[in-house]
């Protein structure tokens, strides 16, 4: 297992994009069972759609970078109830050709948080993904991917996220294995590759290839591979100053999850292979 630490700088030259709906219940926890209601897809269990969250050089809100990995910003928001989206975050190479993205090589894997407005107002899903610089999360511990297969490394890793308020740790969401996502390896590669390039403008998702067009100038595609559930307290508390975010993306075969927790009461843990987030809300 080789770490590989994530230049921020780097990823201002990537395109930033989300999946919808790739763990069961998430949508419907997160209030957006409704609005994804017109969404039909070729599986019961397949991810809505995919939605972008930031794209350098485009003329709106999606071309501010949202990406830091210490201190996240409210705006003063809270009241439009904003979430921890604990996820792997895929670090991909892609090939773009005549106007499509015809492959993604997924190099590196990372924590991340796909911070999240909640409130239902019936605009796009992306809407609610970027209000600002410092509205996203990733651990610039990176760890590479051998093969993006289910006989690779990244099989063995758990999602596990929590809330430090006023020095009282919580789940915040449910600890969940990678392999439990919907899709995931070849067939969530596979899936992406035909939404990148064919989605439709339909409820809270976006034609993307307006968007798939700036890969042109692009260095990578930085890809959220969905929520996990939440835990009750993530159900029912909202993120305020001064809480603490926690996201790790670690080795079940190495790690446990007492080691998370002693990691954020302070003791000397060694989480030598995993990926952790830790960021403080402001």
């Amino acid at each position: 297992m080789n770490k590989h630490n994530i230049n921020l700088e780097e990823l201002r030259d990537y395109l930033g994009f989300g999946v919808a709906g790739n763990f069961a219940n998430h949508l419907g926890e997160a209030g957006e069972a409704d609005e994804f209601s017109v969404i039909e897809t070729k599986e019961k269990d397949a991810p809505k759609g995919m939605f972008p969250f930031y794209i350098p050089g485009h003329d709106s809100f999606l071309g501010t970078f949202p990406i830091c990995d210490e201190t996240i910003k409210t705006y003063d928001r809270e009241a439009d109830n904003l979430q921890v989206e604990a996820e792997v975050a895929l670090i991909c190479d892609f090939i773009y050709e005549d106007g499509k993205i015809i492959d993604l090589k997924p190099k590196y894997f990372s924590a991340f948080n796909d911070f999240s407005i909640r409130i239902q107002d019936g605009n796009k899903l992306s809407t609610k993904k970027n209000w600002g610089e410092n509205t996203k999360g990733i651990s610039r511990d990176a760890i590479e991917i051998d093969q993006f297969t289910e006989e690779g490394i990244l099989n063995r890793y758990h999602i596990a996220s929590f809330i430090k308020r006023d020095g009282i740790v919580h789940d915040y969401g449910t600890t969940s294995a990678v392999k439990s996502y919907s899709y995931f390896f070849k067939q969530l590669k596979d899936w992406m590759i035909e939404k990148l390039n064919s989605q439709i403008d339909l409820g809270p998702l976006e034609e993307l290839t307006q968007f798939t067009k700036y890969a042109e100038n692009a260095k990578g595609l930085v890809i959220a591979a969905g929520a996990t559930a939440y835990a009750e307290f993530g159900k029912k508390h909202f993120l305020e100053k001064g809480d603490e975010i926690f996201v790790y993306i670690y080795d079940a075969h190495f790690h446990s999850f007492d080691d998370m927790y002693n990691d954020m009461c302070g003791m000397d843990t060694f989480l030598s292979k995993c990926s952790k987030l830790h960021q403080i809300v402001e």
